[in-house]
């Protein structure tokens, strides 16, 4: 977590899976990158993260833990609501 020590970071190259591209894509999008509105910071997104707790940290990996903040940061924001967000939560479920 952000300011903790961590072991070595070993970058290797991998295929990214579809919704790792879809999260990445909304993220540049409400970040405002493209030259669209801007909904939240960087900074803002990478907060969320690091407000986690340690064992939902350690838990999650890198993109899932991007789906969190964005989430975090689109109910802070007013963007969506509790229950918005719950519909869908339970309409991507009941796809199977």
């Amino acid at each position: 977590m952000g300011g903790l020590p961590a072991g070595k970071v070993e970058p290797v190259e991998h295929d990214y899976v579809q919704w790792e591209r879809r999260v990445d894509a909304m993220c540049v999008l409400l970040w405002g990158l493209k030259g669209g509105q801007r909904y939240f910071t960087v900074d803002e997104h990478r907060r969320a993260i690091e407000s986690m707790p340690p064992a939902a940290y350690d838990s999650l990996a890198y993109y899932e833990k991007w789906v969190v903040g964005l989430a975090q940061c689109l109910l802070q924001r007013g963007v969506i609501t509790s229950a918005e967000l719950a519909r869908k939560m339970m309409e991507v479920e009941n796809r199977g």
